[in-house]
């Protein structure tokens, strides 16, 4: 391990700054919108099943096939509404962004995916069992008469495009698939949940009209459908619009690996800070009909950003080949990995690979006092040092010492250092003695990053100061 630049007073560059809040407060202001959050939504289903039972369902718990039939319904009531949670939780509303992130919010719509499905599984096959237990306990000759009931035969391919998300987004089958063609697979989930809305009105008297209940699932839907036409279709055009943004330039920074130049009016009012991403859509032949989230690699002027891009992909690929003027739209932008979610007043970082791309950015915004901050850069070869000359020069005009690592993993010491340094003996704390008091921001592949944070918390160190930005999806 060597060092690039030690910690030392010295002048910095012309970045705007807001006035620094206080970290602690910020983040306990975080951390109970997150506990309102929560509530909220188990309180959502909770309601769902609650209106039922208030509304007469109670009293229908009478006899078995009653009590089938009743559980049938509660499942389906608390599974849509699963569904809708998962959709205002990925449309990017930025008071959830903003409170708990996008990674942490897909992260929990993800793991409402499977109860979802298995509550929606089991709604159809109790209702199945209960009509069957009616007529004599045939349930597979209730499947006729059922799909005959009006609108029934949409809820039924609704149900069936749900079970192909899902599918599709289970870890083993998500990796067969591009992230364009996943993300395609994907935008099924708003058909689903559309072509189950028409039965729920209309068949059985759960959601009669004039009901409490009916209001309130028209409400959840509106507000769930709302949120994704409003901040993932009308606000990114407007954005887009207003800041006309185009590629003004592609520069080749190593093999496979290259940065875009962007030019475009007033994008310091996009309000980004160093870490966020944004999700970029590139308007060519090749490129427009995908999406790219990528995070930024410097701060934004008032007429300039930066990208830089790995090839990893067929999509990586094109963009890296766009020619200047071409136009490009945005969302964004995202993510709490950045200033904003400090705690402490000391500052550590650790990057691997291209992963370095938004703790450049990062420490180019983030406030700190010379000798408060250490920054930490990992790659196997001599190859993949990508913008570490930057990173350098950043570190010293601003104060903070940057270490590089390069090597192949350590098999006997922690994976993710190099082998030599493993041998000698150097830990996360001989780098960072100062842990405790920083924040941890860690980006790089998800299972070398998934090292480091199992060290980290051996330490001790709080979970709410480390800060991981996984590049995987």
């Amino acid at each position: 391990m060597t060092t690039q630049a030690q910690a030392r007073p010295a002048g910095r560059r012309n970045i705007p700054m807001t006035p620094r809040r206080d970290p602690r407060r910020e983040y306990q202001r975080r951390a109970r919108r997150a506990d309102l959050l929560a509530i909220a939504l188990w309180a959502s289903g909770a309601a769902a099943a609650a209106l039922f039972l208030a509304s007469g369902g109670a009293g229908q718990f009478t006899s078995p096939t009653a009590v089938v039939t009743s559980l049938g319904i509660v499942a389906g009531l608390i599974g849509t509404d699963f569904i809708l949670v998962m959709l205002v939780l990925a449309a990017r509303i930025p008071l959830i962004d903003r409170t708990i992130g996008h990674d942490r919010a897909i992260a929990v719509h993800r793991s409402l995916g499977k109860p979802a499905l298995y509550l929606l599984l089991g709604h159809g096959v109790l209702l199945l069992t209960g009509y069957g237990m009616s007529q004599g306990f045939n349930p597979i000759a209730e499947i006729g008469p059922m799909l005959a009931l009006p609108d029934m035969p949409l809820a039924v391919i609704g149900m069936g495009l749900m079970i192909t998300v899902v599918v599709t987004s289970l870890v083993a089958v998500r990796r067969k698939f591009s992230y364009e063609g996943w993300h395609l697979v994907h935008l099924l989930s708003y058909f689903a949940v559309a072509f189950a809305l028409p039965h729920q009105l209309s068949v059985g008297g759960v959601l009669s009209e004039g009901t409490v209940q009916r209001i309130y699932w028209i409400a959840l839907y509106v507000v769930a459908f709302g949120a994704i036409l409003t901040f993932r279709f009308i606000e990114p055009v407007v954005s887009s619009v207003r800041h006309r943004i185009t590629v003004a330039g592609v520069t080749t920074i190593a093999p496979g690996v290259t940065s875009i130049h962007f030019s475009g009016r007033n994008l310091r009012d996009l309000g980004a800070e160093g870490g966020q991403f944004f999700i970029w859509r590139f308007w060519t032949g090749k490129t427009w009909w995908h999406s790219h989230p990528i995070s930024l690699s410097a701060v934004p002027t008032g007429s300039t950003a930066r990208i830089t891009v790995r090839d990893l992909g067929a999509g990586s690929a094109r963009i890296s080949a766009v020619r200047p003027g071409t136009k490009v739209s945005i969302e964004g932008p995202y993510g709490l990995f950045s200033d904003s979610a400090r705690t402490s007043p000391k500052l550590a970082i650790i990057a691997a690979g291209i992963g370095v791309t938004p703790i450049r950015a990062l420490l180019e915004h983030a406030q700190f006092a010379p000798g408060d901050a250490t920054i930490l850069l990992r790659a196997s070869r001599q190859d993949e040092t990508y913008l570490w000359d930057e990173i350098r020069e950043l570190a010293e005009a601003r104060g903070a010492a940057c270490y590089v690592m390069v090597g192949h993993r350590s098999k006997t010491g922690p994976s993710w250092m190099s082998d030599v340094d493993a041998r000698r003996g150097v830990t996360l704390q001989t780098i960072f003695p100062d842990l405790a008091q920083s924040d941890l921001y860690l980006c790089g592949p998800t299972a070398w990053l998934d090292s480091i944070e199992t060290e980290a918390r051996a330490t001790g160190i709080p979970s709410h100061q480390i800060h991981a930005e996984r590049f995987d999806w």
